[in-house]
């Protein structure tokens, strides 16, 4: 407010009260007063089927002040194997089992961290949450990727390895239409099998190994949008596009 718009209004007869409302800046309003929002996966409870097991190891704390505290970790164990992740040392599992002599068999956990506030906790109350539910099914049923070869003379071999650098390891090999073979080491705890020439079925308890493995083998032919050809995984397309008429 102005000196002049002040000095105006301090010449008109008016009380004290709406002199003191004009003068006093009031605060703002807040855009909401409910308070921040829990993650939606993250409030989601864990299902834990019988012969799952779920537990976190905290190591002790150091001897000596750091300023990084040792990693926790999580294992998830069950028949078809066990998956170990990092998780973050503001993040609690409380784990719940079934009431005696109930039908239900499985067991739950949920998952809650320290300071819901925070941008960085919420991100990866969500993320832990959602990877912890991924290995659950991983070590009961497992995962799968299957890709697909497009194109005259695509297609997959499973080898064994030989030599120096691949003995005693299984090899992808892949015949693209380059002038060489393309050979590609399976890592461990992933199984690939090729029932047919242009279909490769990639199998792992880890989600993100299964997925990462297709991933590399699709990068040496990505999918072109003019005639279709290249490698697919699962159910993925693509747009065809016109051919370019110069």
């Amino acid at each position: 407010m102005s000196t002049a718009l002040r000095a105006r209004l301090a010449r008109l007869p008016l009380s004290s009260s709406i002199h003191r409302q004009c003068f006093t800046q009031t605060p703002k309003r807040t855009f909401s007063t409910t308070p921040s929002p829990a993650s939606k996966i993250g409030s989601s409870p864990l299902v834990i089927p019988p012969g799952v097991t779920l537990s976190v190891y905290t190591p002790p704390p150091p001897k000596q002040a750091t300023r990084t505290l040792p990693t926790r970790t999580a294992t998830v164990q069950g028949p078809l194997g066990q998956v170990t992740i990092p998780i973050p040392h503001f993040l609690n599992i409380n784990q719940s089992s079934p009431p005696e002599g109930s039908e239900i068999k499985s067991s739950k956990a949920s998952i809650t961290v320290q300071d819901p506030t925070e941008r960085q906790q919420r991100k990866m109350w969500g993320t832990i949450r959602a990877i912890l539910a991924n290995n659950i099914l991983g070590v009961t049923e497992g995962h799968a990727a299957v890709v697909r070869f497009v194109g005259v003379g695509y297609r997959a071999i499973i080898e064994e390895g030989v030599g120096r650098f691949y003995k005693g390891k299984k090899l992808v090999n892949l015949k693209l239409g380059y002038s060489h073979p393309i050979l590609l080491p399976v890592p461990e705890g992933v199984n690939a099998s090729a029932p047919v020439p242009t279909r490769l079925l990639i199998e792992g308890i880890n989600k993100e190994s299964v997925n990462s493995f297709a991933a590399e083998v699709r990068r040496w032919r990505v999918p072109e949008p003019y005639k279709g050809k290249g490698i697919f995984v699962n159910d993925e397309t693509v747009k065809m596009k016109a051919k370019k008429i110069k």
